[in-house]
């Protein structure tokens, strides 16, 4: 049985982990920007490119939105020719959601943008900083999995 004070300091450490992670997930949304699309636009073109094709609720599911939501999302990022809709072709009642070409390479280079912002503040860090981030990568990837 877990005794109260590492409970508490787990809680401490999951605060700040929590903390840090949306912070910096702010601080390079800022590249994404020069997109043109805006966060939750982004954020569910991410999961078609990168899960797709994809219902509209698994979408919104993904997304954490409800359905009416994803769907005036989806109708944005098809007005843009980021996302296409197809009849699945296993049941013709269900409509799948699809990056275009277009979509694809927008998503591509809004990643790009990022991973060089996060890489501009990487190099900043003293060389034992850089070793202790690239060493905790495999713990943090871990916490991200579904138990």
């Amino acid at each position: 049985m877990m005794s109260t004070e590492n409970r508490a300091n787990f809680e401490l450490i999951a605060e700040r982990l929590h903390s840090v992670a949306v912070h910096l997930l702010r601080s390079v949304r800022n590249a994404d920007q020069s997109s043109g699309l805006n966060a939750p636009r982004l954020s569910a073109l991410s999961v078609i490119v990168f899960a797709g094709p994809i219902t509209l609720g698994e979408l919104a599911a993904a997304e954490q939105v409800r359905p009416p939501t994803m769907t005036r999302i989806v109708q944005a990022l098809e007005q843009q020719g980021l996302v296409a809709k197809r009849i699945d072709p296993t049941d013709r009642r269900s409509v799948r959601l699809s990056a275009t070409f277009k979509g694809q390479r927008q998503m591509i280079q809004a990643r790009k943008r990022r991973t060089r912002a996060l890489a501009q503040r990487i190099e900043l860090l003293s060389a034992g900083e850089r070793t202790a981030l690239k060493n905790s990568l495999d713990v943090i990837a871990k916490l991200s999995r579904k138990h």
